[in-house]
């Protein structure tokens, strides 16, 4: 029996070592590492090599869904930073202890858009539209880890939808499998963030926008995780991402502005 409790966060822990190369080292020499939702990547990646230019510190980063992240940190696998798609899972964590909270931001918000593929003949213009039988797989986040799924599922119930569509339903480990997916044509219709679906240019078409009042705000937080070695330069990566630099490169990929920063 407790073998079976244990196995789920040692796989768990198994994984992270995999994603960020079985790094063991720590201080500045070996860089900070920043667990950060898969919709970040690119924009983050960029801030990274800003981070590197004004303090000479690597930054490792590990990419996936904001659930799984969470649950990295809460089974003790060496993270300095954590940035999440969600408020939620930076909630749970801050219930537990286990983030620094004097250093937690909201540093950016985001959109959630309705995609098909480029070629699709598809009557879709809005969210109501799912309910059609032409369209028999929706892709989405996984709502019990993407933030981005959680959203579309508040989306689907404002309009009434959930019922229609939820056996058409297909979940993605993270936002960008939803855009695979949509690209691929594996999927009639997807659901991520409007700087997912601005990366995939002209390969998916946008053909709906989430309103505002259909969802909770989304807002992506950022936090020192408690158990960091290094929480001077994870704080200096946080003051990066904050700036007037940072800042601009998150709005080149569309990011939008946190309210009450």
């Amino acid at each position: 029996m407790r073998l079976a409790k244990v196995f789920p966060k040692l796989l768990l822990l198994l994984c992270f070592i995999a994603v960020c190369g079985c790094r063991t080292d720590s201080g500045p020499t070996g860089g900070i590492t920043v667990s950060a939702a898969a919709s970040l990547k690119d924009a983050f990646n960029e801030i990274g090599v800003l981070y590197k230019t004004k303090t000479g510190t690597r930054v490792n980063f590990n990419f996936a869904a904001s659930g799984v992240l969470q649950r990295q940190i809460e089974t003790g696998a060496p993270i300095d930073i954590f940035a999440s798609a969600g408020e939620n899972q930076m909630n749970d964590l801050a219930t537990e202890g286990l983030i620094d909270e004097d250093s937690r931001r909201n540093f950016a918000g985001n959109e959630l858009v309705l995609v098909v593929p480029r070629d699709s003949k598809a009557s879709l213009t809005r969210f109501n539209d799912l309910t059609k039988s032409e369209f028999a797989k929706i892709a989405i986040g996984n709502p019990k880890t993407v933030p981005a799924g959680q959203y579309t599922e508040q989306v689907f119930d404002k309009l009434g939808l959930k019922d229609a569509v939820q056996p058409k339903l297909v979940f993605a480990e993270d936002v960008r499998q939803v855009l695979d997916w949509v690209e691929r044509g594996d999927a009639d219709a997807g659901v991520v963030y409007a700087t997912d679906a601005r990366i995939a240019g002209e390969k998916i078409r946008i053909v709906a926008t989430a309103s505002g009042d259909s969802h909770t705000p989304i807002l992506y937080p950022v936090a020192v995780v408690k158990n960091s070695r290094q929480k001077q330069a994870a704080q200096q990566f946080i003051e990066v991402v904050m700036s007037a630099e940072g800042q601009a490169i998150l709005q080149k990929y569309g990011f939008t502005a946190a309210a009450g920063k």
